[in-house]
């Protein structure tokens, strides 16, 4: 099995590149692992205050579930990974059942700033776009599909997002064998990307 993290800040491009190379690889050989659905699950909190949750900041994920998760999988072993929602704050009750795959990639913003998690990666990957791009596309996918103000938003981006992405995120990209600029725009990397995830999985 071949594990690769992918990294960057929130409106990076992440996502795009994920689903670029999965689009190259052949069906089913490829198991995606979001950071996101292992948000700390909040429930025992008012609605209110778990709004006002920083998920940005490492404290944020149960790393110890997705680390768990990882070495499971390794082991072929089935997971059920938990089901996180951005309108309620909580973790469903429902969980996917994930199986084991040649290929498995594991994205979020704060994968590489842990230790354990990086140690399971075959290959590190950061990608990165300007900072006004980042928050151009943080601002519609939040309002979009979690149903926030622009001016919520915004207020996020200055108090959290921002300060977390300078704090916990960029300083991460140290730990990257790859760095990947312009997100998906850039094809040249993402070839190169899957190129090297075929060439490991067909040996």
């Amino acid at each position: 099995m071949l594990i690769v993290g992918i990294a960057g800040g929130t409106g990076s491009g992440k996502t795009t590149v994920v689903s670029k190379i999965i689009e190259k690889l052949p069906k089913d050989s490829v198991t995606v692992i979001p950071q996101d659905s292992y948000y700390q699950d909040n429930s025992h909190l008012p609605l209110q205050e778990r709004q006002k949750i920083n998920f940005d900041h490492p404290d944020a994920i149960e790393w110890s579930l997705l680390v768990k998760h990882l070495k499971d999988l390794k082991h072929e072993n089935q997971v059920h990974q938990p089901i996180y929602s951005y309108l309620t704050c909580i973790r469903s009750s429902e969980t996917i059942l994930i199986n084991p795959s040649p290929v498995v990639i594991v994205e979020g913003i704060l994968i590489l700033g842990q230790k354990e998690l990086r140690n399971l990666m075959d290959l590190k990957v950061f990608v990165c776009a300007d900072a006004d791009d980042r928050l151009s596309r943080v601002i519609q996918r939040d309002i979009i599909e979690r149903g926030r103000s622009i001016s919520t938003v915004l207020e996020r981006y200055e108090n959290t997002v921002k300060p977390s992405h300078l704090q916990f995120i960029e300083p991460t990209k140290r730990y990257a064998d790859i760095i990947v600029p312009q997100g998906g725009k850039n094809s040249v990397a993402i070839d190169l990307l899957t190129k090297f995830i075929l060439q490991n999985i067909t040996k």
